[in-house]
């Protein structure tokens, strides 16, 4: 009997089930990403991410900078809402404060997602980055926030980046809007 509470101690104090994300996009890319966040490895950055998820942040934010062959990156929900000004669309954040790094030992591979951040390791807020392909340079140097579960046809399908440092250039491909799961 003490084995058995003990043992539903340790699972009722363990972490809880692991929260996701549902990407519906639109443009070029049509359908659902489905990501399973990692609150295990990087407990802030999911707690941040679907927090602005929740509060409808994400919804109609664009994807503007895509290089094939690297990843996918979106988040700016200051500056990269469709609809407004894109010239500085993957300058901005949102109006929480930016994240210390919580680096791991999660390799950047194929569906990976990481948090964009500055040359400040502590500066990630909202944009985040889906990877087309392995990045091991990214390795300890970027917070992992997720993995892509479903919808990598739908990653591969978002309109590449034809500017400079993979900027899309005309209407960009967009989260129209972004679910928490469980």
């Amino acid at each position: 009997m003490r084995k058995l509470v003990c043992a539903l101690a340790l699972v009722a104090s363990g972490p809880a089930l692991a929260a996701g994300l549902e990407i519906d996009v639109a443009g070029e890319a049509s359908g659902t990403i489905t990501i399973d966040l990692l609150e295990d490895v990087a407990p802030a950055h999911v707690a941040q991410i679907t927090g602005l998820a929740a509060s409808g942040a994400y919804n109609g934010v664009v994807f503007h900078r895509v290089i094939d062959g690297f990843m996918a990156q979106t988040g700016d929900v200051q500056f990269g809402r469709i609809g407004g000004n894109m010239s500085r669309a993957g300058m901005g954040g949102s109006d929480r404060d930016d994240l210390a790094a919580e680096f791991s030992e999660v390799p950047f591979e194929r569906g990976v997602v990481g948090m964009a951040r500055s040359s400040n390791p502590n500066s990630a807020n909202s944009q985040f980055f889906i990877m087309f392909a392995p990045a091991p340079y990214l390795n300890g140097e970027y917070t992992v926030v997720g993995r892509v579960t479903d919808g990598m046809d739908v990653v591969d399908a978002i309109k590449k980046g034809a500017g400079p440092n993979g900027a899309v250039i005309g209407a960009p491909d967009l989260m129209e809007v972004v679910r928490v799961t469980e």
